[in-house]
């Protein structure tokens, strides 16, 4: 018995989701604590967790791809520190 697939997707042959919504979510960096709720949560899986540095030291931080993003909401609804608002 099989017990379990991985599927490999080309993202350029992807259709574009996001041009229709109609609120945005904006991400305030320096606000963003790196928790990753926002990952866990979203519907669309249009958000991936980055690494910069940042005075030295590595910091983690949302980034949230608007081609696939729908709006939601649901980001900016979850984030503990209120990092994520959508216009």
């Amino acid at each position: 018995m099989n017990k379990g697939s991985i599927l490999k997707h080309k993202i350029k042959n992807a259709a574009d989701t996001g041009a229709w919504r109609n609120q945005s979510p904006y991400l305030d960096k320096k606000t963003c604590i790196g928790c990753g709720n926002c990952v866990k949560y979203c519907p669309d899986a249009c958000i991936v967790l980055r690494e910069a540095v940042k005075k030295g030291k590595k910091v983690k931080f949302a980034n949230i791809d608007k081609k696939f993003c729908k709006g939601c909401g649901v980001c900016a609804q979850v984030c503990p520190v209120k990092a994520i608002a959508m216009k």
